[in-house]
């Protein structure tokens, strides 16, 4: 028991991975064998690429410290101005780099408005919420927008891998995870988010620059968001303005799901990705097993509350062998 509670003080997304594979053989069980089938394998990971990467960027912002709830609406707001721009004519590059570049000012107004105001990020981003929410359905004109027919969709939508099992988001979705989880636990930059989510006075005192630590994960956390939602509307064809709602939330349970602390300092990319996987799993799950849809939000819920009160009391009880240990 002492050495589980020590791996999981250095690895706190196992809780999570353990309840995943026990869904998972539940399921498979449930469901007599069609849960593990390769048909289904192939339409869960091919979702899980969009929950996955907003669930990256939010995590990596509550390991700051700090809290986003205007990535749903992001997520609607950068693939409709794309949409916009491809009708007027502008080259798909650039206008996934403009809408990345309305992302991350998104980001950056979340930031300094919480940072500079000392205000909560909680109302900040739940402010940006409605006004990026609203700032889609204008400039949608009411209408969803065409999509012109000679777009690269397959960079993100052709399906590869054996078998066709995976699709070409899931490569994005990987190289960026990847590249997450190396600037997490690689550089400096990681050191410094950890240090001003879970030390922000010491890390201050350290001369670590906090507030453009900060902002910096704001701006991840929106550009995530946003090319997130470009993929999902590449992949449906057609930039919905209510895509995405809800979204924050589960992202938000996903984060901690995987381990990722409430009070900062705490979290992986690999504890987000188990989180996202979970959600995916149990909304797959529960349609296959036939049981109503409309408790998936229920597990949601009933699994976010499990997963803080375990993950508090696993911290605790972890913490104090530590210590005796020490002593």
């Amino acid at each position: 028991m002492k050495r589980f509670l020590k791996i999981y003080l250095e690895k706190p997304e196992l809780a999570g991975a353990v309840l995943l594979v026990v869904l998972v053989v539940l399921f498979q069980l449930r469901s007599n064998g069609v849960f593990l089938s390769a048909e289904n394998l192939r339409g869960m990971l091919g979702l899980l690429p969009e929950m996955g990467l907003v669930a990256i960027g939010v995590t990596v912002l509550m390991i700051c410290g700090e809290f986003d709830l205007s990535v749903g609406s992001v997520f609607a707001l950068m693939p409709m101005s794309v949409a916009i721009m491809l009708n007027a004519d502008v080259p798909f590059a650039v206008a996934v780099l403009v809408g990345l570049a309305i992302c991350a000012l998104v980001g950056f107004i979340n930031g300094f408005v919480t940072l500079r105001f000392a205000i909560p990020s909680f109302i900040t981003t739940l402010g940006m919420l409605f006004m990026a929410r609203s700032m889609t359905v204008v400039i949608s004109g009411g209408f969803p927008p065409l999509l012109p027919a000679d777009l690269p969709t397959w960079l993100f939508t052709r399906y590869v891998g054996p078998g066709g099992l995976i699709r070409m988001s899931f490569l994005w979705f990987g190289a960026i995870a990847l590249l997450m989880a190396a600037l997490l636990s690689l550089t400096n930059l990681g050191n410094w988010i950890k240090a001003s989510g879970g030390f922000l006075e010491a890390a201050g005192a350290m001369g670590i620059p906090v507030n453009r630590v900060k902002i910096t994960c704001f701006i991840l956390s929106s550009m995530l968001a946003g090319f997130a939602g470009l993929v999902q509307v590449l992949r449906l064809g057609s930039p919905l303005p209510s895509i995405g709602d809800g979204l924050e939330l589960q992202a938000v349970a996903a984060a901690v799901i995987g381990g990722t602390a409430l009070t900062g300092g705490v979290g992986t990319v690999l504890g987000a990705i188990v989180g996202a996987l979970l959600i995916r799993v149990i909304d797959n799950g529960l349609v296959l097993t036939q049981v109503d849809a409309n408790w998936f939000k229920f597990a949601v819920g009933g699994l976010t509350i499990f997963a803080v009160i375990a993950n508090s009391w696993l911290r605790r009880t972890a913490r104090g062998i530590r210590v005796d240990q020490h002593a």
